[in-house]
């Protein structure tokens, strides 16, 4: 098992998987038939022992919730982030909006998941049929959500304003080298904000990639053009985002475009959208 063996079936799925372009049927509207939602992912290899992952534990980074690749495997070695940048049709689409989402991103976040989920459930039967033991933490029975009060019998003595999993797909992408977080708290990569993540965890040994970056921040500018995006003020320079004010904006969105959901205003019409921007000259 290697790295190039594994891109390539990863490009092998990107091409047969199911998922990625919008039936008529489901279409929210005409033109929306036909919208294919994410170019190829790009991917990143991290250790399943990197530190990061118990640091995340701590309450202030994740939490004590977090489950480190390890729990969810006990076998793991090598934990894979993929990272599904939307088209440009689905960017621009959501470029042209400022107080909701555009109709491309609604189905770039809902249909989209369905299909990182079945491309996901393809790479863990591949991995399976070539002896490699595997876990996907997002399609686990064990994964849970930890907000607001919600999931959190266990953690009585912390504060109940809390917005999280117990397996952050930003933080396993932000290990694996595919980028650093934004004030808007997404991951910026190579290939931008605007997309989504997926991850799986092996057994198998190999080199972790490189990270090209030391510090949670570096690849943003803190230019606040996603401060000026959100609808609802839930980002500023000085504190980032707010996901209790972003999600009762999300839930807002779900009674206005049920059965869908979402905004990703913050990660379009942005210098992040589609590559890491350029640092500003001081």
């Amino acid at each position: 098992m290697d790295k190039e063996t594994i891109k390539r079936e990863l490009h092998t799925i990107f091409g047969d998987c199911e998922g990625n372009i919008i039936a008529a049927e489901t279409a929210v509207c005409p033109e929306m038939a036909g919208l294919q939602m994410f170019e190829e992912p790009i991917v990143g290899f991290g250790a399943a022992d990197d530190t990061l992952f118990v640091r995340y534990k701590e309450e202030g980074v994740i939490g004590p919730w977090h489950m480190t690749p390890c729990q969810w495997l006990p076998e793991a070695v090598t934990v894979i982030s993929l990272f599904f940048p939307f088209t440009e049709k689905v960017r621009k689409d959501n470029r042209k909006s400022c107080d909701g989402p555009a109709p491309a991103w609604l189905h770039g976040r809902i249909e989209g998941q369905e299909y990182i989920a079945a491309y996901m459930k393809e790479l863990s039967l591949w991995f399976t049929a070539q002896g490699v033991k595997n876990c996907v933490p997002a399609a686990d029975d064990r994964f849970q959500k930890v907000m607001s009060g919600k999931g959190m019998a266990a953690y009585p003595d912390l504060d109940e304003h809390i917005f999280g999993s117990n397996w952050s797909e930003r933080h396993a992408a932000y290990v694996c080298g595919l980028g650093t977080f934004g004030l808007s708290k997404g991951i910026i990569t190579r290939k931008g904000m605007a997309g989504r993540f997926g991850s799986i965890i092996i057994d198998a040994a190999l080199e972790p990639d490189e990270r090209p970056y030391k510090g949670i921040y570096d690849y943003c500018t803190k230019c606040g053009a996603c401060v000026r995006r959100c609808p609802v003020d839930a980002i500023s320079l000085d504190k980032g985002k707010d996901h209790n004010i972003c999600g009762e904006w999300l839930n807002k969105t779900r009674e206005i475009y049920a059965p869908r959901y979402g905004c990703g205003l913050c990660q379009t019409k942005v210098p992040c959208e589609e590559r890491i921007p350029e640092k500003r000259q001081v």
